[in-house]
């Protein structure tokens, strides 16, 4: 997802939206990126959860990634609340030197939250971002990513960043997805990021099903800080 990024070798962060930032951090700096929650809806089934991201730059075009989160189910009213599946991801960007810039992500999620939100086993990720900066102010990006665990996954998302201002700016995006013995489904969605200081990102957004097999809405908010030079 295309986002503002003010701060000296700050590459910018990877949410708001869904894919990730082309772009990796320098050795040594590192991001964190917490959901502050979000809320998905479907069959009349509401899931709040609060990720958590962490990213470290560690050189030679690469970072590393740690992810996990806190969930609360409410299902026919009975709740239940647990921490999620831990992940592990490594994320390969190559400095570009003209408008395009790409990378590609590979994460395995571990089996290891809570009994409510645990995977029935790991679970391997492959994702790759492509981004063009048409202009100052006006960014295109193409996502795609494929999972295989229980079942096996696949994710298409395009998504346009506008600057409104120095500090804000307007994305909107939209998804295709085909999960595995459920069936096709499409999403759309926008939101705003706003860049509180050259360090601090904060950002609220949402989607809502197109049609077929998806979330009736997903929404939330979040912020990122940047730890670096």
């Amino acid at each position: 997802m295309p986002v503002l990024a003010e701060a000296q070798n700050n590459p910018g962060y990877d949410r708001p939206g869904l894919g990730f930032s082309p772009a990796v951090l320098q050795a040594g700096d590192f991001t964190l990126e917490q959901e502050l929650p979000g809320w998905s809806r479907a069959n009349g089934v509401s899931q709040y959860s609060a990720d958590t991201l962490l990213r470290l730059g560690v050189g030679q075009a690469l970072e590393l990634q740690l992810g996990t989160g806190w969930n609360r189910l409410k299902e026919s009213g009975f709740v239940t609340t647990g921490r999620s599946d831990t992940s592990l991801a490594v994320k390969f960007a190559p400095q570009t030197t003209g408008d395009v810039s790409w990378g590609l992500l590979g994460s395995v999620e571990f089996t290891d939250g809570a009994r409510a939100f645990r995977a029935g086993r790991s679970q391997y990720l492959l994702g790759a971002s492509v981004s063009w900066q048409r202009s100052e102010n006006h960014a295109l990006g193409v996502y795609v990513e494929a999972t295989h665990g229980d079942s096996d996954n696949q994710m298409l998302a395009v998504n346009s960043s506008h600057a409104l201002t120095g500090t804000l700016s307007l994305y909107m995006e939209a998804a295709a997805q085909h999960l595995d013995g459920i069936g096709h489904g499409s999403m759309g969605g926008a939101g705003l990021v706003w860049q509180v200081t050259p360090r601090v990102q904060l950002d609220i957004g949402v989607r809502h099903r197109l049609g077929g097999h998806a979330d009736t809405w997903q929404g939330g908010a979040g912020f990122a800080v940047y730890f670096g030079d």
